[in-house]
């Protein structure tokens, strides 16, 4: 297990962060694929205070789909930022994430067109 800070925001009070744990090895990739996001309390009673998000784990025409992708997690992260921009609250910090996340997903499309075009995409091969 390994414990990711990158998130927290030096002088924020212990209370007010999210842990974030890496709970599995990584695959062939590199990547590790299991995170879980502990210590929220969420409103929802349904909702457990750990949160597991599993990432895509081996290409999908070898193993299927069996986790999300780090497109998926960005164009929620992009719909979040557009609707705090036309919120009562826009500021610079929000459109400068919001363009830097739509130039991450853009990269990562890009990455995967080449892929198709290849046609390598789903299956492991460089």
């Amino acid at each position: 297990m390994r414990e990711l800070t990158d998130h927290i925001v030096e002088g924020d009070v212990p209370q007010n962060q999210l842990r974030i744990e890496v709970t599995d090895e990584p695959g062939a990739g590199g990547a590790n694929h299991i995170y879980e996001i502990k210590g929220a309390r969420f409103p929802d009673v349904r909702c457990p205070t750990t949160i597991i998000i599993p990432f895509q784990n081996g290409p999908i025409k070898e193993t299927g789909l069996n986790g999300i992708t780090q497109e998926v997690l960005l164009a929620i992260v992009i719909d979040r930022l557009r609707s705090f921009q036309v919120g009562p609250f826009p500021c610079v910090e929000n459109q400068t994430a919001l363009w830097h996340c739509q130039v991450a997903l853009e990269s990562l499309k890009f990455r995967t067109e080449n892929r198709i075009k290849r046609g390598v995409e789903g299956e492991t091969k460089p």
